[in-house]
């Protein structure tokens, strides 16, 4: 196997948010079996780094019980018009298809992780 494959064929860790476009959300986030949370970002934001980082951080711990997904507003705006998104970073919580939480900004890390238990419950 050529290092490209190695480095770049790599199955995604446990708990890493996926990235997920407009033709995918309904069937990966709205259908799923278990709660979603999707990080809506702009590649030209630094917060959302943040926020990203601080998501894969915590992800290893619900991987399995909380999907993760992160879009870029700045490719799929269908969805982000349809949850009308106008600040980003946004992470928006769903469960049995609907939305039960959203953050407009940054969230600490201890909060966030309150966010996902509740999500859970």
């Amino acid at each position: 196997m050529g290092l490209f494959k190695k480095i770049f064929n790599k199955p995604p860790k446990p708990g890493k948010p996926k990235d997920i476009s407009d033709e995918l959300f309904e069937s990966e986030v709205l259908k799923s079996e278990i709660p979603s949370v999707v990080d809506f970002s702009s590649i030209t934001c630094p917060p959302c780094k943040i926020m990203a980082s601080l998501l894969s951080e915590i992800g290893p711990e619900y991987a399995g019980k909380v999907n993760i997904f992160k879009m870029n507003i700045d490719y799929f705006v269908e969805t982000a018009r349809k949850y009308r998104i106008t600040n980003v970073p946004t992470t928006i919580f769903f469960k049995d298809g609907k939305e039960v939480d959203r953050i407009v900004g940054l969230l600490p890390l201890n909060p966030l992780k309150e966010k996902f238990d509740n999500l859970m419950e």
